[in-house]
């Protein structure tokens, strides 16, 4: 875990939309992703719920926050 992926984290939960936080950042969004995921696997937490439409933040999520 770095600072630039919880600032990557704090910027999803923000937008509750990857592609505009990847925006935000100046990255890709699947670089984004990419990195979210790393930070969950590290963490051994989900931070945000994911469907094809939507993205929110999970009570575990909300606490990190």
């Amino acid at each position: 875990m770095n600072l630039d992926k919880i600032r990557m984290f704090i910027s999803a939960a923000e937008h509750l939309n990857f592609t505009k936080a990847a925006k935000d950042m100046y990255i890709s969004q699947p670089t984004l992703s990419w990195h979210i995921s790393d930070l969950e696997s590290s963490l051994g937490i989900e931070l945000f719920k994911r469907t094809t439409r939507n993205v929110s933040l999970t009570p575990a999520g909300e606490q990190f926050l």
